[in-house]
């Protein structure tokens, strides 16, 4: 689930001025400490991974920020806990082998024992997809 899914254009958000300080100037920084709410004004792709976010600051300039450099706000003004915005499966196939795991074998037996090792091959690769 990305930040796109959560917020809308106009929503406020709270900067964490501790993630983001570094690459800011210090007109930016005095804004987000007179007030650390700002205003989202667009979305844009940052590094071709991830969705940032245009805020407007408190004195009235504009900034983008990660999306891991703020703190979503509820309808009340309330910090929304982060799940870090994984990715949620709810396919039967994935929830079958999430449930799988796989035992050591120490006879010689159950190491030529096929389904063994398709049980191994599956465990091994289930968190690569």
């Amino acid at each position: 689930m990305s930040i796109l899914d959560k917020v809308k254009i106009g929503n406020s958000v709270k900067i964490n001025i501790e993630l983001s300080k570094d690459r800011f100037n210090k007109e930016t920084i005095d804004a987000i400490n007179v007030s650390s709410l700002g205003k989202i004004s667009d979305f844009r792709i940052t590094d071709g991974k991830g969705i940032g976010v245009v805020l407007q600051l408190s004195n009235g300039k504009e900034q983008w920020f990660f999306e891991d450099e703020i703190d979503l706000l509820d309808e009340n003004g309330n910090v929304i806990k982060k799940n870090n915005f994984k990715k949620e499966n709810s396919n039967f196939i994935f929830d079958f082998l999430s449930g799988l795991n796989y035992e050591n074998k120490n006879d010689v037996r159950e190491l030529l024992n096929p389904i063994n090792f398709f049980i191994w091959l599956v465990v091994s690769f289930k968190d690569i997809f």
